[in-house]
């Protein structure tokens, strides 16, 4: 019996991915958005949900449950990216990126989990950032909130062990999407004293996004953990760098590892 997935921001960069090599391989699939008019040719249904309104979130899961009865996996896919140093974010935009790389998956998950139980089995997996692992300069505020999913992911784990529903992370590093057209940049003011280095900050993350990883290549890790019995706790997927610089935070005294970012940067 084809697996039933749902995935959140699945009309365009990994969520695309994901749903269409997904749909090759037999699994239905359910993508959202939260404009599913715009993508009449895609080759898998796209319903209507923004993660930050609850109430869309509940009419997408109805939708699903009401045509298949029950969701066996869920990605948690969509998020958005933000830039800037932090004293020039404004408040506002840093509690939204926390609405939709945070909050809004967490009530995507509580959407879904009485029929995951009801049915005695699910797999949640939830697409984090390696950026989530440390403190990156002018992507603090989405460091943070890529961080938290994970340690969020990690006590969900525990609390879901009695009920067979499993639950991970997946750590992408720089995927070629069109994330950076998306993300919310923070003006380069002209009399800011962050000018300089946030603009040539901004310009090599960008050029991280446009040489990186082909989004089919987390399509393949994602459909490797839906046919892992025991899913781990984290994945990280990308340049080996990127994965590396995880290792090195952990061994590293901590200057010396922030001395290696600066250095990458060029600060």
């Amino acid at each position: 019996m084809s697996k039933i997935v749902l995935i959140t921001g699945g009309s365009s960069g990994i969520g695309k991915s994901v749903g269409e090599f997904l749909s090759s391989k037999g699994y239905i699939v359910y993508g959202t958005s939260r404009s599913p008019e715009k993508y009449p040719l895609s080759k898998f249904p796209i319903v209507a949900l923004d993660v930050t309104k609850n109430q869309t979130i509940t009419q997408a899961i109805d939708i699903v449950l009401s045509k298949e009865g029950r969701i066996d996996v869920l990605i948690n896919n969509a998020g958005v990216g933000i830039t800037g140093p932090i004293e020039e974010i404004p408040e506002a935009e840093i509690k939204n990126n926390f609405e939709t790389n945070l909050f809004g998956p967490i009530n995507v998950i509580k959407v879904v989990l009485p029929s995951m139980r009801q049915n005695g089995s699910g797999l949640i997996i939830n697409i984090t950032s390696i950026a989530g692992y440390m403190g990156l300069p002018y992507r603090g505020i989405y460091s943070a909130s890529k961080g938290a999913f994970e340690l969020v992911t990690e006590a969900f784990r525990m609390e879901l062990k009695d009920f067979n529903i499993q639950m991970t992370n997946i750590a992408p590093g720089d995927f070629a999407t069109n994330i950076a057209s998306g993300r919310y940049h923070a003006p380069i003011l002209e009399n800011s004293p962050y000018k300089e280095s946030y603009g040539n900050t901004l310009r090599l993350m960008d050029t991280h996004v446009d040489s990186g990883k082909d989004p089919l290549l987390m399509a393949k890790a994602i459909y490797k953990v839906i046919n892992t019995p025991n899913p781990k706790v984290h994945y990280k997927v990308g340049e080996f760098m990127q994965k590396f610089s995880i290792v090195l935070k952990r061994i590293l005294p901590d200057k010396v590892y922030e001395k290696l970012l600066l250095n990458h940067y060029k600060l």
